[in-house]
């Protein structure tokens, strides 16, 4: 008979099968486990850095991602979006992440969006798999939009003189004390046109067969509440998180929020804030109340 040789099994290898046995023990001890789901709230508008209060952008919510997808014997992640939108490019971030970690850990996303998904906010929803709704939530909204002043005549009246100098015809596109010139709002229509084809991709790669509307309905940036948006292929239901994973996995399933933390008093009060949270210092109360209206304005636009 031959001599046999039994390679030893490596460190890997032996914690791995003493884990199993473990997790078969215990099964056999208590029984299955509750079915786990990891939830990662994408609340605020979508805006680099600590622009506002509750800024949403891919910096911060990276770690929570991570946290979620990296939870062992998860069965899907939810994320719950409330988000009037704003910036494209930190929402395409966060979509793109999600989705790597999705193809990675091979795990199921379900989006539920709830007062709003607009704009960045249903590219956001467009991270899920599956999405659903409130039938009284705002969805929709995939266009892009640009705003601002003419201060020209405002300035000319109070006696200000505009000194601008610039290296680069272009430098300048759009300033808000000079004249408005055609050639600039053309190109600025052109990039928004870009990014929107971008947008419009996005969603036809993600819902595929799934829209039913016309597509020109779909894309002109017009809203829908979460009824017109299942009948339109937007979403695929209604249902909040508690009762579509209820429904899929079971009553003992387990919601598991990621990054969810209580408030300390000093918090809740409005002290102790830093540079860091969207307000600064006092010398930056002008901006941060500029900062208030400006993500006032965002959820207005919607009627929230």
């Amino acid at each position: 008979m031959p001599n046999m040789i039994v390679e030893p099994e490596n460190e890997d290898g032996m914690l791995k099968t003493v884990g199993n046995t473990l997790k078969a023990l215990r099964r056999a001890i208590f029984g299955e486990p509750a079915p786990k789901v990891a939830v990662v709230r994408l609340y605020g508008v979508i805006a680099p850095g600590q622009r506002f209060r509750q800024s949403l952008n891919m910096a911060g919510v990276a770690g929570q991602l991570e946290h979620a997808f990296g939870m062992g014997g998860i069965k899907a992640v939810a994320l719950l979006i409330n988000s009037p939108g704003g910036s494209p490019v930190q929402a395409s971030m966060i979509t793109d992440r999600v989705r790597a970690l999705a193809r990675e850990k091979d795990v199921p996303v379900l989006a539920f969006a709830e007062d709003l998904a607009a704009s960045g906010g249903y590219m956001l929803a467009l991270a899920g798999d599956e999405i659903y709704a409130n039938e009284s939530s705002i969805i929709g909204s995939i266009g892009v939009v640009s705003s601002g002043f003419g201060f020209k005549k405002a300035i000319e009246k109070i006696g200000v003189e505009r000194r601008l100098y610039t290296a680069g015809e272009s430098k300048a596109m759009l300033d808000a004390f000079q004249d408005e010139k055609p050639e600039d709002v053309e190109r600025l229509k052109a990039i928004q046109g870009e990014i929107h084809e971008h947008f419009k991709s996005m969603v036809r790669d993600r819902r595929g067969k799934r829209l039913k509307g016309l597509r020109g309905k779909i894309f002109s940036g017009e809203v829908f509440t979460g009824q017109d948006a299942v009948k339109l292929g937007l979403i695929d239901g209604i249902g909040d998180v508690r009762m579509v994973m209820r429904n899929r996995f079971g009553r003992k399933v387990k919601l598991k929020v990621v990054g969810e933390s209580k408030p300390r008093l000093r918090s809740l009060i409005g002290l102790g804030r830093n540079a860091h949270d969207g307000l600064g210092s006092m010398a930056d109360i002008p901006g941060a109340a500029i900062a208030a209206v400006e993500e006032r304005l965002f959820w207005n636009k919607f009627g929230l």
